[in-house]
């Protein structure tokens, strides 16, 4: 299928579902759980009460990292993203596992992936940004600081894989309080493309969807991860994988060539979504790469 035409509008609209979701009282709430972590709650756009972990450093906090994840939701933080000085905050995704289910929002990600496409205001990739702007809002509020280095606050980070690198990137152009970013083998780019690649994951879902619905594609128009990435203006690493069942390769580097060149660091993986023997040194190194960028500098 032939490249699909950017909306005019594309900007205009992020830039409004932004706006909105920074109005938002997202009233935090935290709760201790084993091991240092806090269960936190906060609220996002259109009134879902969301879940995630909190987990702080033994001494100074230096620097910020939100930890996305993919479309199995998460079940526990993972630290290996963030600086050890960071406090990090681990949202999860209205309608994913297990802690941000949301009535009438499959959890199903091939299920969830279709809630809501018959309309660019009721499609739930947009909500599921709102989610990461209301999460930077939240870890504010959490922290009584302020995030952003431009606006004189501790350096933020952004973590996302698959389901989260595309998210992210949708994400990142349109809140200037994200200082850098890492997305993994990310999904949701140049959908054209990407659906005509037969895989096993949520694009497989989608494909069949607009095969049925053609008129979707005019709402995927603006919840395309490469076309967001154009609008990128932080430092961003991006794993992109020659191999991948689940999220197609030629959408993982689209979205990698999409960042413009002076703001993007590319690291090319053997494989996503799935064990091989390079797995352990290419993700330890990747580990590293991210956490040098989300430290604090001086």
């Amino acid at each position: 299928m032939d490249e699909r035409a950017v909306p005019d509008d594309f900007d205009d609209f992020w830039q409004s579902l932004a706006a909105r979701a920074r109005e938002v009282e997202v009233r935090p709430s935290r709760t201790p759980v084993d091991g240092g972590i806090e269960l936190i709650e906060y609220t996002s756009l259109d009134g879902v009460r969301l879940g995630g972990w909190l987990t702080l450093p033994p001494g100074d906090i230096r620097s910020a990292v939100i930890v996305g994840h993919g479309y199995g939701g998460r079940a526990e933080p993972e630290p290996w993203w963030a600086p050890a000085d960071a406090a990090v905050l681990y949202p999860v995704s209205r309608g994913l596992p297990t802690l941000s289910l949301v009535d009438g929002i499959p959890s199903d990600g091939a299920e969830h992936v279709l809630h809501g496409i018959r309309s660019r205001e009721t499609y739930v990739h947009g909500g599921c940004a709102a989610d990461v702007w209301c999460a930077i809002t939240a870890l504010e509020e959490l922290l009584d600081a302020r995030l952003g280095e431009q606006h004189g606050g501790l350096r933020l980070g952004y973590f996302g894989p698959s389901f989260g690198g595309g998210i992210g990137a949708m994400a990142l152009p349109w809140d200037d309080r994200i200082d850098a970013a890492s997305l993994h083998v990310p999904s949701f780019g140049a959908h054209a493309r990407r659906l005509a690649v037969p895989n096993e994951g949520s694009s497989a879902a989608v494909g069949a969807w607009v095969r049925e619905h053609p008129e979707a594609w005019d709402v995927l128009d603006y919840f395309d991860a490469a076309t967001a990435a154009t609008r990128i203006r932080v430092p961003t690493i991006v794993a992109a994988a020659r191999e991948d069942p689940s999220v197609p390769p030629v959408g993982q580097f689209a979205v990698a060539d999409a960042v413009p060149e002076q703001h993007r660091r590319v690291m090319v993986m053997t494989a996503g979504h799935r064990e091989y023997p390079e797995e352990q040194a290419e993700m330890a190194a990747y580990a590293a790469a991210t956490r040098e960028l989300f430290a604090a500098v001086g």
